[in-house]
């Protein structure tokens, strides 16, 4: 019986896979550059739920180990857009160095009012002597690869009253390898991501000193994580744009709705094991439709630590950088 049933099922699934793409006259091909951590997870549920797909798009899916690189990727045209998860401080310095380049459609990060957690200061689970940035004197804070974490980094460290350049030593570290850092002691901290804190938790070796420190030294909301296009992207495939600001909307949505639905995809993406679900902590996204004068302020505060920081060399409006909806053609 089940082997007469067999093909059937074939037919029925083949059928349904045919109805799919047959409502698009061609798939669209877009490239997207994406770093495994938790503000990329509407990325994530777009992928897993196929809206690409019913959106007549193929997703060429590029996974980055930094920052950095995502940036780097969407400046040379490698990429056509960053999904929620690529930095939004490098993006506005790559902005100063070739103006016009990006537009932001999305931002993601944390929220102490929301109870939605982006970062944490992450140390040994012994560790009962570090317990902010001001017990880092003497002390080595791995973060996230590249300029934006160690801007960040250095910021934190100075707000609490040491000197970035005396007191601490700042290492770069891939986020899978930043609870294994401090568990074995190559650090003595690090400023860390979504998913490392719920990481952390889950080992019973590492905690948090600290949650969400980001929120409460730059801004609140805090959002380092941005949805990107290039502009090329957009001026040459405005329709492919406009359906990727879509389905990428349409995830937030859906995340935003039912994390604990839609968290399921998440371990297939990043370092997160299927049994520390329950552990993680909710992003805080912000669709393209969603974006408003507080987020945009919050946006601001982190691009002005990058000027404090001598990083840029001069002021940068983020209002002009947000993508419009008449830039969208809506």
């Amino acid at each position: 019986m089940v082997k007469r049933l067999l093909p059937a099922v074939a037919v029925l699934m083949s059928v349904s896979l045919g109805e799919a793409h047959a409502a698009c006259d061609k798939m669209d091909k877009v490239t997207a550059a994406w770093l495994p951590i938790m503000q990329t997870t509407a990325y994530y549920v777009a992928l897993e739920e196929k809206l690409f797909e019913k959106a007549c798009i193929e997703v060429d899916s590029v996974k980055m180990e930094s920052p950095n690189q995502i940036i780097d990727a969407l400046v040379a045209d490698r990429a056509d857009f960053g999904p929620p998860g690529a930095a939004a401080g490098i993006a506005m310095i790559a902005e100063s160095k070739f103006p016009g380049k990006f537009k932001i459609f999305g931002l993601q990060g944390g929220s102490n009012a929301a109870k939605r957690i982006n970062d944490g200061l992450i140390v040994k689970d012994d560790n009962d002597t570090i317990k902010s940035f001001k017990d880092l004197k003497g002390k080595t804070l791995g973060h996230v690869p590249g300029i934006q974490w160690r801007t960040i980094s250095r910021y934190m460290v100075r707000a609490a009253g040491l000197d970035p350049d005396k007191d601490v030593k700042f290492v770069d570290l891939a986020v899978a390898l930043q609870v294994p850092a401090v568990i074995g002691g190559t650090v003595d901290a690090t400023l860390s991501l979504e998913p490392v804190g719920s990481i952390a938790a889950a080992s019973g070796k590492a905690k948090r000193a600290e949650t969400n420190p980001a929120e409460v030294l730059i801004a609140e909301p805090f959002y380092s994580g941005a949805s990107i296009l290039t502009t090329k992207f957009l001026k040459e495939r405005p329709d492919v744009a406009k359906r990727v600001v879509k389905v990428i909307d349409e995830a937030t949505d859906l995340v935003n709705a039912d994390f604990n639905k839609y968290k399921v995809a998440i371990p297939k993406y990043t370092a997160i094991k299927p049994e520390q679900l329950d552990l993680l902590a909710q992003p805080y996204l912000r669709g393209f439709k969603d974006i408003n004068d507080t987020d945009i302020k919050s946006y601001q505060a982190l691009v002005d630590v990058f000027t404090k920081e001598g990083v840029l060399p001069g002021p940068v409006n983020v209002k002009d950088k947000i993508l419009t909806e008449a830039e969208l053609g809506n």
